[in-house]
C-alpha cells in the first residue's frame, strides 16, 4: 500500500506553484491574468481548495520561465483516488493525513488509538453508531485493520507514539473477551520498535487532557507543517496554526511526562487483561 494521497500531493503541488509564481516576482493578479484564469481561481490552486491539471502546471513554467517534470508527475498522481475510497472512507480526512505521514502523537481519552483496534473491537464501535448499515460498518474494519501496514512498512515505517488514559482500558467496548484479546494485543504492538505506547493511570486525576483526544502528525518534507487533528461529532478538523499546533505539542509533552513508562504501562496492560477481561 503506497504511502501517497491525493489530497496530500494536491497541498504539495499548490505550495510548489505558489512558491514559483512568488520567485517569478509576479503578483497573483498578474499571474492570473497571463493564465487566463481568475484571480480567485488561482488563489484556490494555490492553496490546493481544488485541484491543478497537468495542461495548467505547464501554463503556469511556461509564464512562469521555469521547467520542473516532477510538478507534471505530482499533477497527475493528485488526480489518483487514494485506496480508502474503495472501502467508502471519504469523509473527515485523517486517512490522507496519516497516509504521507512520517510520525504520529495520539493522545486517547476513551478508547484504545484506532491503529491498535482489534477487529471486533472496531467493529463494535462502528456498530454502535448507529450510522453505518452492516456493509459499511465491515468496510470501515477493513480500511481500518489495513491502516496498519504502515507500522510494518519495511522501508519506512510509521513512528507513532501514544498516551492513553486507564479509563479506555477498562471501557467494556464489545464485551470481555473483545477486550482481553485487544489489550493483549496492545501489548503486542508495543513491543514494536517503533511504536510507544504510555498509560496515563487513573490516580493522576485531573490532568490537561480531560478536554478530549487529539492527534498530531509529522512529516518527512520539512516544508510541510505539524498538523493537529482533531475529531468531533459531525467531522473533524485540520488545524495547521502553529500557536494551536505548539499548545497541543505541549500538551502531548506533558501527558506522556506524567504516564507510566513504556515498560511499566505495558505491565499495566497486561494485568488489567487478565484482571478485568479474563473468565
Amino acid at each position: 500500500m503506497a504511502r501517497t494521497s491525493p489530497t496530500f500531493r494536491r497541498r504539495r503541488l499548490a505550495r510548489r506553484i505558489r512558491q514559483l509564481r512568488e520567485a517569478s516576482g509576479l503578483t497573483q493578479e498578474a499571474a492570473a491574468a497571463g493564465l487566463d484564469m481568475s484571480t480567485s481561481a488561482l488563489s484556490r490552486k494555490e492553496t490546493g481548495e481544488v485541484a491543478t491539471s497537468v495542461h495548467e502546471v505547464r501554463s503556469m513554467m511556461d509564464l512562469y520561465d521555469v521547467y520542473d517534470p516532477d510538478l507534471l508527475d505530482l499533477a497527475r498522481a493528485a488526480k489518483e483516488k487514494p485506496w480508502w475510497h474503495m472501502y467508502g472512507i471519504k469523509k473527515r480526512g485523517y486517512y490522507d493525513l496519516e497516509q504521507e505521514a512520517s510520525s504520529v502523537r495520539d493522545w486517547q481519552l476513551n478508547l484504545i488509538p484506532g491503529m491498535f483496534q482489534t477487529e471486533e473491537y472496531a467493529r463494535a464501535l462502528f456498530s454502535a453508531s448507529g450510522s453505518l448499515d452492516d456493509d459499511e460498518v465491515e468496510n470501515a474494519v477493513t480500511a481500518r485493520m489495513l491502516r496498519r501496514t504502515q507500522l510494518v512498512d519495511e522501508d519506512f515505517p510509521l513512528s507513532y507514539s501514544a498516551v492513553v488514559d486507564e479509563s479506555a482500558l477498562r471501557r467494556p467496548v464489545g464485551g470481555a473477551d473483545v477486550m482481553h484479546r485487544q489489550l493483549k494485543q496492545l501489548v503486542e504492538y508495543a513491543g514494536l520498535p517503533n511504536v510507544s505506547i504510555q498509560v496515563l493511570p487513573s490516580s493522576v486525576g485531573q490532568h490537561r487532557g480531560l478536554d478530549g483526544p487529539f492527534t498530531l502528525l509529522s512529516y518527512a518534507d520539512p516544508a510541510e507543517p505539524d498538523i493537529l487533528y482533531i475529531e468531533h461529532a459531525t467531522g473533524s478538523l485540520h488545524i495547521e496554526r502553529a500557536d494551536a499546533v505548539s499548545v497541543a505539542t505541549l500538551t502531548f509533552e506533558r501527558l506522556r511526562a506524567t504516564a507510566l513508562n513504556t515498560v511499566d504501562s505495558a505491565a499495566l496492560v497486561d494485568r488489567l487483561a487478565t484482571e478485568l477481561w479474563s473468565e
